[in-house]
């Protein structure tokens, strides 16, 4: 467990994580996240602090309404998110793209799942997952 710092591309919107990365990430092929080539690990609750930045978050949801998909609303890069699975209960899904003082070695390292959240199936892979 080591606790990293992120934000977002202007840095409006700033935060730590405690991330254990050997624990794993995932990459899912839904719409949203193949989309923005979104590369999260996912965190409990209490192990997510937004230092500043809350103020300039937009949410946008869909279908279900349940997942936060908060953006900065001046760059527009979305830093985490926050939601809710049978899986992983309540959590943030912190965007290791966002993190500024990872290192490549430790994202090269780092283990992923890949989820096939375009046909709901969440506990198979998808077919193909290159493009993820």
């Amino acid at each position: 467990m080591k606790t990293y710092h992120g934000s977002c591309h202007c840095g409006a919107v700033r935060f730590e994580a405690d991330i254990d990365l050997g624990a794993g990430t995932i990459k899912c092929n839904c719409s949203i996240c193949s989309k923005m080539r979104f590369w999260p690990a996912i965190v409990q609750p209490a192990a997510f602090r937004l230092l500043s930045g809350a103020a300039e978050l937009s949410n946008y949801q869909f279908l279900t309404k349940t997942d936060q998909h908060l953006f900065c609303k001046h760059c527009g890069v979305h830093a985490f998110g926050i939601g809710r699975s049978p899986r992983w209960g309540e959590f943030y899904a912190v965007n290791l793209s966002c993190l500024d003082d990872v290192t490549a070695k430790e994202l090269a390292n780092a283990p992923i799942t890949y989820l096939d959240g375009k046909n709901d199936n969440w506990d198979t892979p998808p077919a193909q997952v290159r493009h993820l």
